[in-house]
């Protein structure tokens, strides 16, 4: 048995000592009873009566080993040309002054605090201090739309606002305060404060009586001290799309967290302390948490905060820029990245302009990688390329190549074996596990290992119909695909209508719902439908109410224009068709799966239970007429 087989057999039947030996990697204050309790299942929760900060293992314990000179973050900006590194010690006073701030506004253990900021210091910083009092944060996404803020607002129901007055892309300014204001508008619940960072880019007007300057609020704050918490007390609320529309808020606590992301550091990543980690990612998404945030961190890593894309900040080059510039040993980032680099310099000759020699491994995550780009990053990096699934829900990985444990051979398009902890099942829809290489739902064995949601904030009811009811014993993950004969994990699609746009989950049926709201609108449907650089993109069907008399691509632009106002630009919904009629079976369900299948160039067969088969002819003439599939296959319906 290899190592990875070890490791893996030995965490399902021993998960008790294989985790209770993994918490050795972070400083407790109180030690754990047990570190599995599975006394109210399927509410398991681990490291039941230990006590600990998190904000302490990731910052002043680095500190107090004498390590509070070494790099503990990195800012670098493209777009406003600031790079600024922070040491240990100098984040520990930063994160303790902030604290202090939100101390001083009666933000205390247990209180929620929504932080809403572009891709800055503070942001970070934020974070930090909301974990150093013992108070749970929720980023919200700079990208999402007011009414996207307003919902997570009251359902977090936050004491204190943290936001910044703006955000910055190559070519343009995104003015968050008005967004901020527009939220609390709809909003029902009101925080007693808001606390804006004033950017030089544009200055935001501040409503008296509610909002704070940033810098007056934090310049005298007291430095607050670590507090101790409960290892099962939540360190924050992370919001997900559901499949009705309404957002999902993921809680990650605070012990099992902490663990499970310092343990995938050192097996996964295969990062030792010292070295320098950067996730390309946003801090509004689960990846800027775990491992732009916490993990690199808890670890003791130097970890890297980049407000810039992978092209345009200002060339297809930039990354490479960055992993030179900084000593990158490993980076994360999403296949939908290397896509955009790779169609504006698909010979790789940027590469060759910078200093790799530090570089070693690239991982991937947040879509599926295709082959082709995966065999191209190889090619011109010369590192291995490890493609990797995980979910908002779980926090770190469910399958990967661990090369802490044991390196295996890549297989291109798989995401690897399951990670320790992990009991990956593939089940038919009677609930009975499948033999490889046989498609089924994708499912875990209960108890979840550590790192993973324990629940809904709020929402016991809700986590067990959305993850835990169709298949007793088992979390549901969504998603479709099979196993190979040697373990390996492939996954092929959603088996709902949450839809994968350059690695963020967004619901469809949120985007229908906003069509429908249109005046003219009778009948919508959205599909994701495979794009080559986002890996999907929505594209909307609408059937108008008769007598609408108005030019079709006025109204088209109207919808494009109403769901980008409401989802937010992170969408990407730039295209619709309006038709005389959907796909229907005579029962009046939407064959959504038929029309992707048309969309993306697939083999495709008239379901038997179609109401009018000529439905399926119209949407894949209008797919035609929007570029649809991408690479047409000479397939036909048989």
């Amino acid at each position: 048995m290899g190592a990875y087989a070890e490791a893996h057999a030995r965490s399902l039947a021993d998960p008790e000592g294989f985790w209770g030996e993994a918490a050795a990697g972070i400083g407790w204050e109180e030690p754990f009873s047990r570190a599995l309790d599975g006394s109210n299942p399927p509410f398991f929760r681990w490291f039941a009566g230990g006590v600990l900060n998190t904000c302490h293992n990731a910052v002043d314990r680095h500190v107090d080993a004498g390590r509070g000179d070494q790099v503990a973050l990195v800012y670098d900006s493209p777009v406003t040309g600031v790079v600024r590194r922070y040491t240990f010690r100098e984040l520990r006073d930063e994160v303790a002054r902030v604290a202090g701030g939100l101390r001083s506004l009666g933000v205390e253990r247990g209180d929620r605090v929504i932080i809403y900021m572009p891709m800055i210091p503070e942001a970070v910083i934020s974070m930090l201090a909301c974990a150093r009092i013992g108070a749970v944060h929720s980023v919200v996404f700079g990208g999402f739309a007011a009414k996207e803020l307003a919902t997570r607002v009251d359902d977090a129901k936050p004491r204190v606002i943290l936001s910044a007055s703006c955000g910055l892309e190559a070519s343009r300014v995104v003015a968050y305060k008005p967004l901020l204001d527009r939220a609390l508008e709809i909003a029902s619940h009101r925080p007693e404060r808001c606390v804006i960072r004033q950017r030089p880019q544009a200055e935001a007007a501040l409503v008296p009586g509610r909002d704070l300057d940033w810098e007056t609020v934090m310049a005298d704050a007291e430095p607050a001290p670590c507090v101790p918490v409960a290892a099962t007390d939540p360190l924050y609320i992370l919001y997900t799309s559901g499949t009705t529309g309404v957002p999902k808020g993921v809680v990650r606590d605070n012990g099992g967290h902490a663990v499970a992301l310092r343990w995938s550091m050192e097996h996964i990543y295969d990062v030792r302390p010292g070295e320098v980690y950067w996730a390309a990612s946003d801090v509004g998404w689960v990846v800027g948490h775990s491992y732009i945030v916490y993990a690199p961190l808890l670890h003791g890593c130097t970890t890297v905060l980049y407000e810039g894309k992978p092209v345009g900040t200002p060339d297809a080059g930039a990354f490479w820029r960055v992993v030179a510039d900084h000593g990158v040993s490993v980076m994360f980032t999403a296949p939908t990245a290397l896509r955009a680099i790779k169609q504006q310099d698909p010979e790789g000759r940027l590469v060759g302009g910078y200093d790799l020699s530090r570089f070693r491994t690239l991982f991937l995550a947040g879509e599926r990688c295709d082959p082709d780009t995966l065999g191209w990053a190889q090619d011109k990096l010369r590192v291995p390329v490890i493609d990797h699934w995980w979910q908002t829900e779980t926090g770190w990985a469910i399958a990967a190549n661990c090369l802490g444990i044991e390196a295996l051979p890549v297989k291109p398009g798989s995401a690897g074996v399951p990670a320790p902890g992990y009991d990956v099942q593939i089940l038919n829809p009677e609930g009975q596990p499948l033999p490889a290489d046989q498609i089924g739902t994708i499912t875990i064995r209960l108890p979840l290992p550590p790192g993973n949601l324990p629940t809904l904030w709020q929402n016991d009811g809700g986590f067990i119909s959305s993850y835990l009811e169709r298949y007793p014993g088992y979390y549901l993950t969504g998603d479709a695909g099979y196993r190979d004969p040697d373990g390996y994990l492939w996954i092929m699609s959603r088996i709902d209508d949450i839809i994968n746009v350059a690695g963020h989950r967004l619901s469809t049926g949120a985007m229908e719902e906003v069509l429908a709201s249109h005046p003219a609108v009778a009948e919508c449907a959205v599909i994701g439908v495979a794009d080559r650089l986002k890996g999907q993109v929505p594209v909307g069907f609408v059937v108008l109410k008769q007598g609408v008399d108005r030019p079709e691509t006025d109204i088209v632009a109207e919808l494009v224009a109403m769901v980008r106002d409401r989802i937010g630009p992170v969408a990407a919904f730039k295209q619709a068709s309006v038709v005389t009629r959907l796909p229907k079976t005579r029962s009046g369900k939407i064959l959504r799966g038929t029309m992707r299948q048309i969309a993306d160039g697939e083999q495709w067969n008239t379901p038997a239970t179609i109401d009018d088969p000529t439905s399926l002819d119209e949407v894949g003439r209008a797919l035609a007429a929007l570029g649809f599939p991408e690479d047409p296959a000479p397939q036909a319906r048989p």
